[in-house]
């Protein structure tokens, strides 16, 4: 548990890079990462498109939001992962919702998203979660069909610089026992 507690307090938003590739079998273990990652029911609602070309990344760029810290991540990074959701599978049974927060994906992307940032600081390399980009865009230029959801990018890459950790706030700070 040592190790793991170490790779989950090291976890840093990266958003510079060294200009180096990232090898294709520390992708795959990325990838395998999403694989092994849980969902509701075991749906593995995620598909995931692997952006390597220059030109792809800059027209991903283009659709990053006003004041994204992320925009230059983007390019910059030698990767980028996108991540998307199936809809109307996950958090459903026999295609009607179960839960009063209706369909799940963004959950289950979630859990895949945080095993691939995790499984890549084991590995030595730095992601950045990005979520401030015009989805519709952004889906438009990675031919995502209808019926799923882009909801994350992910750059991935060598750190050329790691930030210090920022203030958390305390276990007692949002620990609640039996209530509220």
């Amino acid at each position: 548990m040592a190790e793991l507690m170490d790779v989950i307090r090291s976890r840093r938003s990266i958003r510079n890079f060294e200009d180096k590739d990232v090898p294709d079998d520390l992708l795959n273990q990325l990838l395998d990462a999403v694989k092994w990652s849980q969902s509701w029911a075991n749906t593995q609602c995620w598909e995931v498109i692997v952006v390597r070309d220059p030109d792809t990344k800059a027209k991903l760029q283009e659709t990053m939001g006003k004041g994204n810290p992320a925009t230059k991540a983007i390019v910059a990074a030698p990767v980028v992962l996108a991540l998307c959701g199936k809809l109307q599978t996950s958090g459903y049974y026999k295609g009607q919702v179960t839960t009063k927060f209706g369909d799940w994906f963004l959950f289950d992307l979630g859990i895949a998203t945080q095993n691939i940032c995790l499984a890549a600081t084991d590995l030595g390399l730095g992601t950045v979660v990005v979520g401030l980009f015009d989805q519709d865009k952004a889906k438009e230029i990675l031919g995502v069909p209808e019926g799923y959801e882009l909801a994350v990018l992910l750059p991935i890459g060598y750190p050329s610089k790691v930030p210090s950790a920022p203030k958390r706030r305390e276990v007692e700070e949002f620990t609640h026992y039996e209530k509220f």
